[in-house]
């Protein structure tokens, strides 16, 4: 694990951010040259194997014992401030308590999911081929505009964590991802970044980045890490 100032090519770390949330911190991975089929025979695999382990790690649990959960408590609060609710919380209770599959999509995007859910960290995925560098995490003042991946226009909530890239914002803990560095099937060079609020300790975004790589390397082996850090607000 790489942590410490992120290069001025890539990314930024907002003051406002820093200030607002110690004890938070950002996870960036960026890795080249990868595929991005629909269902891949190994990442399929793997995703059946996550919904058994996930079943028989919360086996006997109920919704409020998921919600007890260290993880889940720390995003919680943070949600809990704008008057919402832990969409990964959702997720995992979904596969869980319900045994539903985890959802059909392609590679890049699967491979974050299923990291999302045995980690519980927040994670949105982009084409970094589209991104207008550097990206930098910042503190939403409430008039921020972006493109949801839906095509709805929103509108961010003054205080919520984004991350904007020289066009705009690209994703924000409370809405997701845009649609305009959004990962297609054409992508080859991608980016993740992670949203650890304060109780989530770095070295859990580390392990996190790990596994998403770990992940897209099933479908992408020669696929090359050439970032892979996780950022400490202070």
């Amino acid at each position: 694990m790489h942590a410490g100032t992120p290069g001025p090519a890539l990314f930024e770390l907002g003051n406002r951010w820093r200030e607002t949330y110690p004890g938070a911190s950002a996870g960036i991975l960026v890795l080249r040259g990868v595929r991005n089929p629909s269902g891949e025979p190994s990442l399929e695999e793997s995703k059946r194997g996550l919904e058994i382990e996930l079943r028989a790690r919360y086996a006997g649990f109920s919704r409020a014992d998921l919600r007890a959960l260290p993880v889940i408590r720390a995003y919680e609060a943070y949600y809990r401030r704008f008057g919402d609710t832990y969409h990964v919380l959702l997720q995992l209770e979904s596969v869980v308590l319900k045994g539903k599959p985890l959802p059909h999509a392609t590679t890049l995007v699967e491979a974050m999911f299923m990291a999302e859910l045995s980690d519980l960290l927040l994670t949105a995925g982009h084409d970094l081929s589209t991104l207008a560098l550097p990206v930098r995490i910042e503190i939403a003042e409430g008039h921020e505009r972006y493109t949801l991946l839906n095509g709805r226009e929103q509108t961010l909530k003054a205080g919520d964590m984004h991350m904007a890239d020289g066009l705009g914002v690209i994703s924000s803990v409370l809405y997701g991802p845009d649609v305009r560095t959004r990962i297609t099937p054409e992508t080859r060079d991608v980016l993740y970044a992670v949203y650890a609020p304060p109780g989530i300790e770095p070295e859990a975004v580390a392990v996190h980045l790990d596994r998403i790589e770990a992940y897209v390397r099933l479908a992408a082996p020669d696929a090359r890490c050439e970032l892979k850090a996780v950022y400490p607000a202070g």
